[in-house]
């Protein structure tokens, strides 16, 4: 498969999917929210590189695999003293998932200048998700590496992917996720995950707070009722694609994925330019093309992301589409016949 030039840099969590359903024995699926959006890119023809902690064990060594297979480049944070994080996925009849997790994240501060040797480029987009973002004692060098790479030119995005069996006292959760939220440009999270942090507040509210904070694009998936961008003034909604459901685990991370899929293919030459010149293309991005999108391009990007999202819920596990399967969905736009809808 030929791969997009350009850089991205996912930072977070890797776990195994323990995957449990009625009647069947337990599967297991590589995943981690963050794992997954890496997946989801390398799938779409990118060369993404996975900072991240997996152990020296059979469920690494299957999460190694699974990634690598994709074009994934992984990181390690110079860790080799850890377990692979797992997590026992109960699906209901509906095939709706709940999470147990076992997850540690001890990420060392880690020195911007030798993560950017060890790539082969600068990174133009930088994302940070879940647990990484909140779990202590780890998430403040992944917070300080995403403001360094920002500070450096990079796009960044950021998915809470709230875990509330992880994420302890909500205040304090709460704090740690508008941190991120100040340092991301994008900012993609569920209806779910809004419920919890801001229980009191609207969607509506929750968006224009984070605008605030420095997002200029922030996006909410709302299940079975679809996806809605807010960019500056602009709001924009997006129905579901009907489809198939068998489960819906990562179809959030296959949304987020074909978010930044979309929005790196909105750059100007994205494929052509050397180093200097995709790190130059990343800072006007941040400052111009983001501020820039018409409505027309957010219904164009959501269209892609729910779109990716309807094929993975009609597949077992955190199984996103490649290139070909989402632009085949795409182009003529024909939904597939089932009795569910994608449920991002």
């Amino acid at each position: 498969m030929s791969r997009a030039a350009g850089g991205f840099l996912v930072v977070g969590e890797s776990v195994a999917d323990i995957v449990r359903s009625p009647g069947r024995a337990d599967v297991v699926h590589p995943g981690g929210s963050p794992a997954n959006v890496a997946y989801g890119l390398g799938r779409l023809g990118h060369r993404p590189a996975l900072l991240t902690q997996l152990g020296a064990d059979p469920l690494g060594d299957l999460i190694r695999a699974h990634l690598t297979s994709a074009g994934v480049m992984l990181l390690d944070g110079g860790r080799t003293d850890v377990d692979t994080p797992s997590a026992v996925v109960s699906l209901d009849e509906a095939g709706r998932a709940s999470y147990a997790f076992d997850i540690a994240w001890t990420l060392r501060p880690v020195d911007p200048e030798a993560l950017l040797a060890a790539l082969p480029g600068p990174p133009r987009h930088v994302h940070l998700g879940s647990i990484a973002s909140v779990a202590e004692p780890g998430a403040d060098a992944a917070l300080a590496l995403v403001r360094s790479l920002r500070g450096g030119g990079a796009v960044v995005s950021y998915d809470p992917n709230v875990r509330p069996t992880l994420m302890g006292d909500r205040d304090a959760a709460l704090t740690r996720v508008e941190r991120c939220v100040a340092a991301a440009h994008v900012v993609k999270a569920s209806d779910e995950d809004l419920a919890w942090l801001y229980p009191d507040a609207t969607e509506a509210e929750v968006a224009a707070r984070w605008t605030a904070a420095g997002a200029q694009l922030v996006i909410v998936t709302r299940g079975a009722a679809g996806a809605v961008a807010y960019a500056g003034e602009q709001v924009v909604a997006a129905p579901a694609r009907p489809t198939t459901v068998v489960d819906t685990v990562g179809a959030g991370d296959a949304f987020m994925a074909a978010v930044l899929h979309g929005l790196h293919r909105a750059e100007p030459g994205h494929a052509e330019l050397d180093h200097t010149e995709q790190n130059h293309a990343a800072q006007n991005l941040a400052a111009q093309n983001l501020a820039a999108l018409d409505t027309a391009a957010l219904t164009a990007l959501l269209d892609v992301a729910t779109a990716a999202a309807a094929i993975t819920v009609s597949r077992a596990g955190a199984n996103p589409p490649d290139a070909a399967e989402l632009a085949a969905l795409l182009s003529p736009r024909t939904a597939p016949t089932g009795a569910g809808t994608a449920v991002p």
